[in-house]
């Protein structure tokens, strides 16, 4: 039986993880690091670098930065950060941008130089600003994590070193799913409801404004409209339209989940949409949804942050395990589940964050209600179907292997491909 000091852990993990955030997370970064950059400097800079490896171009690119005007990329997430960022608002970091801040952000944005080039980094997740007022300047680097601060300088002169090291994923080693299921049948609710009702209330609002809105290709709508809205295609479009939302300028917030709105966004919505079908007790849905986010987690933490590997991908499966509990799984449905849909669609890629994503989304979560649904019949992948190995931690570690090892050429190619190169 899991013990007090193993409940506290996790809920320490949901409350480390499932933080807001504004906006794609990898521009938001951006805009984070330059206004600390900008605050360092203490003046307002003329000109400015940003070094950024090839996954946060990958991820900042295509996408609205929020409270832009609609503008995108990685020169906007920096000049939106230098002009009205308040960085200790951390990944909320343009939440009290102004009208006359976008105004200002117009005028601005061909006076100053934004430089934006390819960082010669080591790390997936590297982001290096660099701010000049044409007589001193200084540097932020944030690096591995989205606020993860490794260094602060100005004029050569480092005012603060951090830890380069995943730090937190390695705290994460440990999961497994078995003990994600105990976790969830045990903890007392009072100790992770605020945690998951700020997710449900801030996740589940901007799925309703991209129903209600006009964002990106309308995919949530899309899917209401073309199909018979039943339960399966309910939970598939509500998240989809939350993506919608979130990749095309909406101003609300998100909970994430592994540093990433779309994978908090699949991981919490279609459970809740399955709970309100379903007609549940309040606690049975904290309860699913203690499963899907840290079936979340555990499935990606031998990924890393970023890769070539859509990690839509893993909050689909566990989506799929939030669901499998809500209909009165126990670990052994919660398992087969996650094996189930990561056989499905293991080869899903990432090629940046952008309209498309809610696409993605919608894919992952069919794959896993599907998983749940294969189970619930009888029916199951096997060890030895492919890359699934017996039992679900073996089958993670293989989705680790390939999504962290085995697609680092692809990860090359994907971003050579979206360069032009």
């Amino acid at each position: 039986m899991i013990n007090k000091q193993r409940i506290d852990y996790y809920v320490g993990i949901l409350s480390d993880e499932l933080v807001p955030a504004m906006g794609c997370t990898e521009p938001i970064a951006i805009a984070y690091a330059s206004a600390k950059a900008r605050a360092t400097l203490g003046t307002f800079p003329t000109s400015c670098d940003v070094a950024v490896s090839g996954n946060i171009i990958k991820n900042a690119k295509s996408v609205v930065v929020p409270h832009t005007g609609g503008m995108k990329g990685i020169e906007t997430a920096a000049l939106a950060g230098i002009v009205a960022g308040n960085a200790d608002a951390r990944l909320e970091v343009l939440s009290s941008v102004t009208p006359e801040d976008t105004a200002r952000m117009y005028s601005l944005r061909d006076t100053i130089p934004i430089n934006v080039r390819l960082y010669d980094t080591e790390y997936p997740f590297d982001i290096l600003v660099t701010v000049t007022d044409g007589e001193n300047t200084a540097s932020v680097r944030v690096t591995n994590r989205h606020t993860n601060v490794v260094s602060i300088e100005r004029n050569g002169e480092r005012l603060f070193t951090g830890e380069i090291n995943e730090a937190i994923e390695v705290k994460k080693q440990d999961l497994s799913i078995e003990e994600i299921v105990e976790f969830a049948d045990s903890v007392d609710i009072d100790l992770v409801r605020p945690i998951l009702k700020r997710q449900i209330d801030c996740n589940m609002a901007i799925a309703e404004a991209g129903l209600s809105g006009n964002y990106g290709a309308n995919i949530g709508k899309v899917y209401l409209s073309s199909y018979l809205p039943d339960i399966s295609v309910k939970a598939k479009a509500y998240a989809a339209a939350g993506s919608d939302a979130r990749m095309n300028g909406c101003e609300l917030p998100v909970i994430i989940n592994s540093g990433s709105g779309n994978q908090g966004m699949t991981a919490s919505i279609p459970v809740v949409i399955y709970w309100r079908e379903l007609g549940l007790d309040e606690d049975k849905l904290y309860r699913a949804l203690c499963v899907s986010n840290l079936s979340t987690i555990r499935v990606k933490q031998g990924i890393g942050t970023l890769s070539a590997y859509c990690g839509a991908v893993a909050a689909g499966a566990g989506a799929g395990a939030g669901i499998a509990y809500l209909y009165g799984g126990g670990f052994k449905d919660v398992a087969h589940t996650i094996v189930n849909a990561l056989a499905i669609d293991s080869g899903l890629i990432c090629d940046g964050a952008k309209a498309s994503c809610a696409a993605k989304i919608a894919t992952a979560v069919e794959n896993g209600i599907l998983g749940f649904n294969l189970y619930r019949s009888g029916n199951q992948f096997l060890g030895g179907d492919g890359i699934v190995k017996k039992g679900v931690e073996n089958t993670i570690e293989s989705i680790s292997r390939l999504a962290k090892d085995g697609m680092r050429d692809t990860d090359k190619a994907i971003l050579e491909i979206m360069l032009n190169k």
